[in-house]
């Protein structure tokens, strides 16, 4: 799941939530997960959690699952959305750490975590920067699978992270939804550190970035927010195509990066697309963003995913999840690694609790329900680099206001295709193509449907790309 969204996080705000007791905040912040994540989802894997401790000098909570393994998972799929949450209802919380429990982990051991107090001496030296999302020790450079879908990325990443003279600033990940940015965002933080113990790195998503924003200026505290953020000297901006069209956020997050470009600090920020196909961001943005390396992370090969899965397994008994497993598990989950990794989650988890041995039988019972929504699911991303490699044009084409046949109908057969294998409306199918009105894709889908009556070499190429974007 994403982090809690902004107007989420605001209606959990109380009034005096630096006093707020610490059972108290729990409580609504379960509250608020159970809306979010949905009751299914909530109850399987939320409920359990306990509250065990906190310490109101290090601003750190600590919650308890009933296992290890639901520790694990949780920490995965939930760490940033729980922390934001709990951030939001006492700023005061610096870290939420999710262990399995233990004898002594009880309720018994709360206190209430007492507001900071208002004027503090100042220190002589820089303390780290630590007011953003903590990095996650689990994302390292070690434990990410490279494969040639990824490899300009990973290299990129390490080359910043090892701290020499850089000859590219900002770095810009980009690509589709749980193909690892995120991954390697947090392993850049880490990497870096190692270099410059006393470097301040801050890594924040750009929702969490714009209701800080809207907070400062609500308690009309800019400069404190401002002094943050460019005093790091490496920032880590994640999701950024979520500040499109909020023009007050955009115009500090541009003077943010000039302020850290110029004072040659480091920026690395990341994005579901590339910077000419991201819609609602300043174009003065945009050409900041491409001026430093534009690094892509394409859909992982099965190569990839099968060394992924390996790699996962490394931590487990020899023999839990035998190789034709495995092998099934790569083929079959192909539509992001976030997916094949919870795929596997699930199947560990199912014969975990139901104290079954797992073999392929037993994978395509567990993963029935996810293996048949996945038939279906193409993103409009892998429809136009498939029709673009198809037709050997570039896929900025088909975003551009070129009209020569040559761009034209292959753009029109990607809409044709986007409307049939996706979920998307038309005006979302218009906006990935240029920005087009849902009307010129109504148009397409009607041509093309009419020349694969008449046009038997349209009708192939059709085919063709139906059948390997259907797998």
């Amino acid at each position: 799941m994403g982090e809690v969204c902004v107007e989420q996080v605001i209606d959990a705000v109380v009034a005096d939530a630096g006093q707020l007791p610490v059972e108290a905040a729990w409580d609504g912040i379960r509250a608020s997960l159970r809306k979010s994540c949905g009751e299914r989802i909530f109850d399987g894997w939320l409920k359990p959690l306990r509250l065990a401790g906190c310490d109101s000098d290090s601003g750190e909570v600590r919650l308890s699952a009933p296992s290890a393994f639901m520790a694990t998972w949780v920490q995965n799929h939930f760490a940033e959305q729980i922390s934001a949450a709990w951030r939001a209802m006492l700023p005061q919380v610096r870290h939420v750490v999710i262990e399995a429990a233990t004898d002594g982990a009880t309720r018994t051991t709360l206190e209430t975590v007492a507001p900071e107090p208002e004027a503090k001496a100042v220190e002589p030296a820089r303390a780290p920067v630590n007011k953003g999302t903590a990095l996650d020790p689990r994302y390292s450079f070690d434990s990410f699978v490279v494969g040639k879908a990824n490899e300009l990325a990973y290299n990129a990443a390490r080359t910043l992270a090892e701290g020499g003279k850089l000859a590219f600033n900002p770095l810009f990940l980009h690509g589709g939804t749980g193909l690892g940015k995120t991954h390697l965002m947090h392993a850049i933080g880490q990497e870096y550190r190692v270099h410059h113990p006393d470097a301040q790195i801050l890594y924040m998503s750009a929702e969490k970035f714009m209701f800080e924003f809207v907070s400062a200026l609500r308690a009309k505290d800019t400069h404190s927010f401002k002094q943050r953020l460019r005093a790091a000297d490496v920032l880590l901006i994640d999701d950024v195509q979520f500040i499109a069209g909020k023009d007050s956020t955009q115009e500090e997050f541009f003077h943010t990066m000039n302020e850290l470009i110029s004072a040659g600090r480091r920026l690395v920020i990341s994005a579901d697309r590339s910077p000419q196909n991201l819609d609602g961001i300043e174009s003065r943005i945009l050409s900041r963003l491409s001026w430093g390396l534009v690094a892509d992370i394409n859909p992982a090969d099965f190569e990839l995913r099968y060394n992924i899965i390996v790699k996962k397994l490394e931590s487990l008994p020899a023999g839990t999840v035998p190789d034709e497993v495995a092998l099934f598990l790569a083929k079959r989950i192909s539509a992001s690694i976030r997916e094949l990794e919870g795929a596997l989650n699930r199947v560990i988890a199912f014969a975990t609790l139901n104290n079954r041995v797992i073999d392929l039988e037993f994978a395509q019972e567990a993963l029935a329900e996810q293996l048949r929504a996945s038939q279906r699911r193409v993103s409009i991303d892998e429809i136009q680099r498939k029709v673009c490699e198809h037709f050997r044009i570039r896929q900025a084409e088909m975003g551009s206001a070129r009209r020569a046949r040559e761009v034209a109908r292959p753009r029109q057969i990607a809409m044709y295709l986007a409307k049939q294998l996706t979920q998307r409306s038309l005006p979302e199918i218009g906006r990935r193509f240029g920005g087009r009105d849902h009307t010129t894709v109504i148009h397409a889908v009607r041509t093309i449907e009419a020349l694969r009556v008449k046009d038997a070499e349209i009708d192939a190429d059709v085919r063709l790309l139906l059948r390997q974007l259907e797998g």
